[in-house]
């Protein structure tokens, strides 16, 4: 059935006309076989228009296709450029991969059974379909914690730091993979389970079952995969933004005991420009949480049962969760003259403003050590 084609729609009005005859819900298209995971709570409600269908379809394949695109290139840059092969970029390449991967397996799913108007893939699907997605967003946020991490490490502790190697970054990597890993294959093997969502094209945890051991696992995953790393990334920039405008205070203390206008050496030139890489790190965090946090309330308003979840508010959350991998590209685009760079010499077509050829500060990512020690 096409979600955009005429019978679709004109079955769909008819029904609406007559009250879609008092037994129609969203749950009548699904398979059979997808039945014992549909919660009993969905069948309360009508089919969906199908034009909500079609919206969500070109919507994920617009944002898959960009995300695709552009986190494929901003890892093949930084991997094949020798000056963004640094320990602190590997993390960069971390977050690029698993946006990457998030839209390469999240994005054709969902396309296909807007298509149909419901899931069409079957059972182990659905729970591969819900794991890929849950791992890659898990994989996301703590690599962006180890990011926040690092630049708190180069920015505030500055020279008492220790510089961030190869093998501690590589390890850092192991780390966000093998907790990711570990909390996406729990619901397989029984703590809470993958699900279709209200608007059956998609996939994820069951919060609406109120057993202890679903319940559970919504709370700790809620914990240790939001909670606790908004709070380590809030202390990292906390203190970063502190540093940085004391460092600001005390330049302008020591130009006015000089009788200068401004006291700009190499050093307070290098400052400035963790200033500002650290205002894009935030930017991207701040987006990452916002395309989130839909999916967090959903997830609690189902458990405490307080509140009334919709087949459409979960189109909206699986939209606003999936578009923060397009982000994170764009970002970089806009913001690193050593990335233009490299993206000018590489794709010259795709730079609409490249960064001047003299550029001396070392901004090879927006989220990781720009000094010259780095390239070494």
């Amino acid at each position: 059935m096409s979600v955009m084609g005429e019978p679709s729609f004109a079955n769909w009005a008819a029904q609406r006309a007559t009250g879609f005859g008092g037994n129609l819900t969203v749950v009548d298209h699904v398979p059979p076989e997808m039945l014992h995971m549909v919660d009993a709570y969905w069948y309360q409600y009508a089919p969906l228009n199908p034009l909500w269908h079609g919206i969500l379809g070109f919507m994920i394949a617009v944002l898959g296709f960009i995300s695709i695109i552009g986190n494929g290139m901003v890892v093949y840059i930084f991997t094949s450029t020798k000056t963004l092969r640094t320990p602190s970029n590997l993390l960069v390449i971390n977050l690029a991969f698993s946006d990457f991967l998030m839209m390469l397996t999240m994005s054709p799913p969902m396309v296909i059974n807007c298509y149909y108007e419901t899931w069409v893939l079957g059972p182990f699907f659905c729970e591969l379909y819900g794991m890929f997605g849950s791992l890659f967003g898990c994989g996301s946020i703590w690599t962006m914690v180890f990011i926040a991490m690092d630049r708190y490490n180069v920015i505030v502790k500055g020279l008492s730091a220790t510089p961030l190697n190869k093998k501690t970054a590589f390890l850092r990597i192991f780390i966000i993979w093998t907790m990711s890993v570990g909390w996406t294959i729990a619901p397989l093997f029984g703590w809470n389970r993958y699900v279709p969502e209200g608007n059956m094209t998609a996939c994820g945890t069951d919060y609406l079952s109120r057993d202890i051991v679903s319940m559970s696992y919504i709370y700790a995953y809620s914990v240790f995969v939001y909670f606790l790393p908004l709070l380590m990334i809030i202390y990292s920039y906390w203190f970063i933004v502190q540093a940085v405008c004391a460092h600001e205070k005390n330049m302008r203390e020591q130009a006015k005991k000089m009788n200068v206008a401004s006291l700009r050496s190499a050093e307070a030139s290098q400052t400035s420009a963790e200033c500002k890489l650290a205002k894009i790190a935030l930017m991207t965090i701040s987006l990452w949480f916002m395309a989130w946090t839909p999916y967090l309330v959903t997830n609690w308003a189902g458990i405490l049962g307080n509140s009334k979840i919709t087949p459409l508010a979960t189109i909206w959350c699986s939209l606003f969760a999936k578009a923060n991998a397009v982000y994170n590209p764009i970002v970089y685009g806009i913001s690193h003259p050593k990335y233009r760079q490299a993206l000018q010499k590489k794709f010259p077509s795709l730079v609409c403003n490249p960064a001047p050829a003299d550029d001396t500060t070392s901004q090879v990512s927006a989220v990781t050590n720009v000094t010259a020690d780095d390239k070494a």
